[in-house]
């Protein structure tokens, strides 16, 4: 073909090309033939370029545009997911702690009220919760609800069961204490009366003539230190006033007792009981004797004089 024309090219003579070269030989080059040729070679990489770019440029996009909005999705349905797991963990951990709490005091509540009131409720209520690993939350809930009531029920009669026994015993201790009390009263009261009694019974012997003239004899010795002259001169004397009779009474002077005290309550310095006791009555009369006549004899003696001492 003949070699193109450029458009509004002026109308020149046609440069006639120049032969192909034989094979084998090498072909001339012109400036002009390099730069047209350079030129096209640079408008195909462009083109081809261009076109590379723009089917990464589409088809990147969508692929990313959708990349992203699936990652998203799947993200966000992820963090649910686990978000709920989270909360299905907790919610049976706070379960099964409850339940072994539950269980724990219910066992307690058993073992304190056992033989004070009727626990059989409590324990079957325990027994159901004992599987709580294989319950829902629900399940459970519903049976550490059930068990803490019937615990609650269970602590509170035992407690009044306590109530009742302390006051038992309370009452139990107090009866006891008061029969020890009157037994101890009635004890004291017999061991008063036997001693009183003893105390009389000597008493009644030592106002007997025999018993008061032992008195004297004894008060006479380790008082005074007066011997048996004395004693018999003593004897004599008392012979005469009273017999030893702790109850003479002389009505026409008012003289009383063994010694013949006048009045009688002169012998109160003796004793209040003067007037029953003939042992205070001879210790009244030794002491009047020693200080009037200095030993019974003497006394005895003026009483043999004058009919009076």
């Amino acid at each position: 073909m003949p070699p193109e024309t450029p458009r509004n090219a002026p109308n020149t003579p046609a440069t006639p090309l120049a032969p192909s070269p034989e094979p084998g030989s090498t072909a001339p080059t012109t400036r002009r033939a390099l730069a047209a040729a350079r030129r096209r070679v640079a408008r195909r990489k462009l083109i081809a370029v261009g076109s590379i770019a723009a089917v990464a440029l589409v088809a990147g996009t969508g692929f990313a545009v959708y990349s992203t909005s699936g990652s998203a999705e799947a993200t966000s349905a992820s963090q649910a997911a686990d978000v709920k797991a989270q909360e299905a963990a907790i919610a049976a951990s706070l379960s099964d702690a409850k339940a072994k709490s539950t269980i724990s005091i219910a066992n307690q509540v058993v073992a304190a009220s056992e033989g004070k009131v009727d626990t059989s409720a409590l324990e079957t209520s325990v027994a159901a919760l004992d599987d709580y690993q294989s319950l829902d939350a629900d399940a459970v809930a519903d049976r550490v609800a059930h068990t803490a009531s019937t615990a609650q029920t269970v602590q509170t009669a035992a407690a009044e069961a306590d109530k009742k026994a302390a006051a038992a015993a309370a009452k139990k201790a107090a009866d006891e204490k008061a029969a020890a009390d009157a037994k101890a009263a009635a004890e004291a009261k017999a061991a008063a009366e036997a001693e009183a009694a003893a105390a009389a019974a000597a008493q009644a012997q030592a106002n007997t003539v025999e018993g008061a003239k032992a008195t004297a004899q004894q008060l006479a010795s380790s008082t005074y230190g007066w011997g048996g002259d004395q004693y018999s001169c003593l004897v004599s004397l008392w012979t005469k006033e009273s017999g030893w009779n702790y109850k003479a009474y002389n009505a026409n002077g008012g003289a009383t007792g063994i010694p013949q005290a006048l009045p009688g309550s002169k012998m109160a310095s003796a004793g209040a009981d003067w007037a029953t006791n003939a042992t205070t009555q001879i210790t009244w009369g030794l002491d009047y004797i020693q200080r009037a006549y200095g030993t019974p004899c003497s006394a005895w003696s003026h009483s043999q004089s004058v009919n009076w001492y």
